[in-house]
């Protein structure tokens, strides 16, 4: 009797020790748990929404094609700001649990802390949007601020400015960097090439000391056709040149905006920027020929016309000269020395003005320009479109 009750007691422990390892195993088997909101904004964790199930899915950039909105989980805190940085278009919205933090009006750089609108007692996982309605945001742009000491000492009643623009500096990427400087070590081949090839025509043509000389004698080069081989190849260098320089000091195309509302370019596209803008440095300059044989025979001034376009020829491939090296100034200089950008656009706008300058100086030698006639002939040959290049490619912050 006392083997039975003692076999009974061994059968029960035995079921007890396999209930208890059974247990255990349970506990320790993986469940995949979601993942907690980031402390800080992440590169890496943008997320989409699936329509078709209405879902948050992670977003992979080479997989996923570019969307109007983005969305990312952060965990944020009251009182302790976190401020993010970003390259706007006109129309970028910012949204913190669906409530809007931030509209651009116009393109530039931002700085908002997305914590400004917090309660006190919101502190946890909160839902950031960012949503371009006729574009795509600049994902790559979105870097979070440190804070400054001045900061974090500042109370957390003290009133925050929505967006803060940044100061007037731009930052080129590492690959539109990279990309300008292989366009401007091509530039550079290029000049070299055509130096060997034409060692006495770029010698005549490219002399510094007739358009800065005010007694020069210009008529070697005045006397000779405007579209030859040589200038031809020229005019390509100088504005591919110019296109790299003005792709570096305007980051996208919404600075610009006649080419933004005609064309869509997206900011990470940097040869179909450098590509545009030398096809219309090139329009442009081939245009200049038509404007000026038409407004001479409107104004009867035909005798001028080829003087007129030759001197403009002339003086903008010897002011070209300098573009790559204001290039390269710029890059070398715009991470470390924020005044390199009004010094690359003053050096655009001198380009420019020598040009005008060096013009009309070449016809008043022929015919003076106190004749109203002429005058009005170089207003609107050089002038008005002096006026308006300036304001599309070097004043273009709007009023």
């Amino acid at each position: 009797m006392a083997a039975q009750r003692g076999g009974r007691w061994r059968c029960l422990l035995a079921i007890l020790a396999c209930l208890g390892w059974a247990g255990l195993a349970g506990a320790a088997e993986y469940r995949p748990l979601p993942p907690a909101p980031a402390p800080g904004l992440s590169a890496d964790n943008w997320l989409l929404h699936d329509a078709a199930r209405n879902r948050l899915i992670l977003y992979l950039p080479g997989y996923h094609a570019p969307a109007h909105a983005y969305y990312q989980w952060l965990r944020l805190r009251p009182g302790q700001p976190l401020r993010v940085s970003f390259a706007a278009q006109p129309g970028l919205s910012i949204f913190l649990d669906n409530k809007l933090l931030l509209r651009a009006g116009k393109a530039g750089s931002y700085i908002v802390d997305l914590t400004q609108t917090l309660p006190r007692q919101a502190a946890g996982p909160h839902l950031l949007a960012v949503w371009q309605p006729d574009g795509y945001p600049a994902l790559g742009s979105f870097t979070v601020v440190a804070p400054t000491p001045a900061a974090d000492k500042a109370p957390a009643d003290a009133p925050l400015a929505s967006a803060t623009p940044l100061p007037a500096r731009l930052q080129v990427g590492a690959l539109q960097s990279q990309s300008l400087l292989l366009g401007l070590l091509l530039v550079g081949l290029l000049y070299g090439a055509v130096r060997s090839a034409y060692p006495a025509g770029l010698a005549s043509a490219l002399q510094v000391s007739d358009v800065l000389g005010a007694k020069g004698n210009p008529q070697a080069f005045l006397m000779r056709p405007a579209f030859t081989l040589l200038n031809l190849v020229l005019v390509v260098l100088f504005s591919l040149s110019l296109a790299l320089l003005l792709t570096a000091l305007h980051t996208d195309f919404s600075s610009l905006p006649l080419v933004k509302q005609l064309l869509k370019v997206t900011e990470a596209a940097t040869l179909a920027k450098i590509s545009l803008y030398t096809g219309l440095i090139l329009s442009f300059i081939i245009g200049k020929f038509l404007l000026v044989e038409g407004l001479s025979y409107i104004f009867d001034l035909r005798a001028l016309a080829t003087i007129h376009y030759r001197e403009y020829l002339r003086t903008t491939l010897v002011m070209g000269l300098l573009v790559p090296i204001a290039l390269f100034l710029f890059l070398s200089l715009n991470a470390y020395w924020p005044p390199i950008v009004s010094i690359a656009n003053g050096f655009v706008l001198v380009l420019l003005t020598v040009t005008v300058l060096r013009v009309a100086q070449t016809l008043h030698q022929r015919a003076s320009l106190l004749n109203l006639h002429l005058f009005a002939y170089l207003c609107a040959t050089e002038i008005l479109p002096l006026a308006v290049l300036l304001k599309l490619i070097v004043f273009t912050s709007p009023l």
